[in-house]
């Protein structure tokens, strides 16, 4: 498995860095990204200890583990400058809270997400034709989340993402360590969202491509 959005208790999450990524590796994961939830008040204090931890636990562990954020419930008009600052701050992925159906996120935050040239836009919920489009011309992956409540809208974004041909990726949004899942978990998820076992290799390669990128 690889995972690029999950949290630790620098934000909503139950476990340090150290012990998700140590319980990620002990079920198989290959790479997990440290996502914690962020606005402009932590922003700036989040990421640079994810960035010390990622960098100490990659000397010692064969998992890789990432330091990224997950810009959350921010007006939609302060989404490029945060993209910016989190990169700037050393965030190797951003991931954005999309518009979900389970929670008020505001209107406008898919679109401007992908026009800021996030990496990952989190469960988008009931995104339009057209962003889905925009989210193709500029390299942004939607993702197919396991996470109760968010994947309600996992066979909405499949279906679009399929017709357009924009790219996927299955994440968790681990909050706790029970939410990190099996290969054979992913699959029932990817099934779930009236995919096939293919299209799971296929966001698994994104992920990849994806890792193969960075720094």
């Amino acid at each position: 498995m690889i995972d690029l959005h999950t949290h630790t208790l620098f934000s909503d999450g139950d476990l340090l860095p150290a012990e998700l990524v140590r319980r990620a590796e002990e079920i198989g994961y290959e790479a997990i990204a440290l996502t914690d939830h962020a606005d402009s008040s932590n922003l700036d204090w989040i990421v640079p200890r994810l960035v010390q931890v990622c960098r100490d636990l990659n000397r010692h562990r064969p998992i890789r583990a990432v330091p990224g954020i997950e810009l959350t419930h921010l007006p939609p008009e302060m989404m490029a400058a945060m993209v910016k600052e989190a990169r700037g701050l050393g965030a190797q992925i951003v991931v954005v809270h999309g518009e979900t159906v389970v929670e008020p996120v505001s209107p406008g935050t898919n679109r401007e997400a992908i026009e800021a040239g996030a990496d990952f836009l989190a469960h988008p919920g009931l995104i339009t034709e057209e962003e889905v489009r925009r989210a193709k011309e500029k390299n942004v992956f939607l993702e197919i989340t396991a996470r109760k409540g968010h994947s309600l809208g996992n066979g909405h974004v499949a279906r679009l993402a399929k017709k357009i041909g924009a790219r996927l990726v299955l994440n968790t949004d681990t909050h706790t360590p029970d939410n990190l899942i099996t290969r054979n978990f992913a699959l029932k998820v990817v099934m779930g969202a009236g995919l096939e076992a293919e299209d799971l290799e296929r966001m698994l390669e994104n992920s990849r491509g994806f890792l193969s990128r960075l720094r």
